[in-house]
């Protein structure tokens, strides 16, 4: 087995950031784009319950500044994606990884037990294929 194939087998949970920055329901893409800023991410869910129902990320607040729409006039909501990708905490990177690249996304949500407890980027990811890489070039 080659370092990269142990390196796609690491559970999800393994890579996966702090916290899991979100915003309320009543956030503009103003207000989201300052959460993304604040805690230095590309996503941020949008909502106050716990199982998000909508994630706001950096290309959809680029797309309301490029249709010439002032961020804090517009409802997050209104432009947050509904349609969700979930990942489980013991799905592998490698799995992951082929989720982002099918729905062609940069993030996932991530679940244990029902309860979302993390997002994983292709950032996150990128980090464990190069570290892996240069762990076997050494």
């Amino acid at each position: 087995m080659t370092e990269m194939q142990s390196i796609g087998s690491l559970t999800v949970s393994t890579v996966t950031g702090g916290p899991v920055a979100r915003v309320s329901a009543e956030a503009t893409v103003a207000d989201a784009a300052q959460a993304l800023v604040a805690h230095d991410v590309g996503m941020v869910v949008v909502g106050d319950g716990e199982i998000p129902s909508a994630v706001l990320s950096e290309r959809d607040v680029v797309r309301v500044v490029a249709a010439g729409r002032d961020p804090a006039d517009v409802a997050a909501v209104e432009v947050a994606s509904a349609k969700l990708v979930w990942a489980s905490a013991d799905d592998t990177v490698d799995e992951v990884a082929e989720q982002m690249m099918e729905h062609y996304i940069r993030h996932v949500l991530v679940e244990q037990d029902g309860a979302l407890v993390g997002v994983v980027s292709a950032r996150d990811l990128l980090g464990v294929y190069t570290a892996g890489a240069v762990d076997d070039q050494q």
